[in-house]
């Protein structure tokens, strides 16, 4: 059972919260929520406003254990080798997010992360469950956030949730991951969000040397 995680979170006018999430699969995917609306709006886009941008960002992680303690300039340069690259990175992955979120385009992510977690479960009992769950939420026609696969995939996924495996949602995962490849990948790069926080770390380090 996974250790109840206290994460500290810093508001909109300085001050300091602590959020505690219990034993929950989805923690670090919803503490990047609770800044979604800040990290996007264009309130952080100025250069003025970068530090805070990039203060808030690491302050999502400021309690949990990584290797990536601070965010660095070279790691934000290095999202733009790969969406692989992109998603590997906490920090990148926390952006990037967001960043769909603001063009209200975030079902891809969000599924694709869905998978990710529905691959480590090890009952059966709860994978049969979640599985049901994401074929309601992601895959049937008209779900709340339908994702854009073709027929023959939806079918499939469709005859495999009765009796599901965790292989059941890999091909509609490759789909989507493609289509963010494709798609939301390059858009992100080109964004204002992405330039203006290489900005402000470049100048960081500048002012540093």
């Amino acid at each position: 059972m996974l250790p109840a995680v206290p994460l500290k979170i810093v508001g909109l006018h300085g001050f300091t919260d602590r959020v505690v999430f219990a034993n929950y699969p989805h923690a670090r995917h919803a503490l990047v929520d609770l800044l979604a609306a800040n990290l996007t709006c264009s309130h952080f886009l100025s250069p003025n406003r970068g530090k805070n941008f990039m203060c808030r960002l690491q302050c999502m992680f400021s309690h949990t254990s990584s290797s990536e303690s601070r965010l660095s300039l070279e790691d934000t340069q290095q999202w733009s080798q790969s969406l692989e690259r992109l998603l590997e990175s906490k920090y990148g992955l926390a952006t990037f997010r967001n960043f769909l979120k603001s063009e209200y385009s975030d079902e891809n992510i969000e599924f694709w992360l869905t998978c990710e977690d529905y691959k480590k479960i090890k009952s059966s009992f709860r994978m049969s469950s979640r599985a049901k769950k994401i074929y309601e939420q992601f895959i049937k026609a008209e779900s709340p956030k339908e994702i854009n696969i073709d027929y023959h995939t939806r079918e499939q996924i469709k005859r495999s949730v009765k009796t599901p495996t965790m292989h059941c949602f890999n091909d509609a995962q490759k789909i989507v991951y493609g289509l963010m490849e494709r798609d939301s990948y390059p858009r992100f790069l080109r964004s204002d969000v992405y330039r203006t926080l290489l900005e402000n770390l470049a100048a960081a380090d500048a002012t540093k040397g």
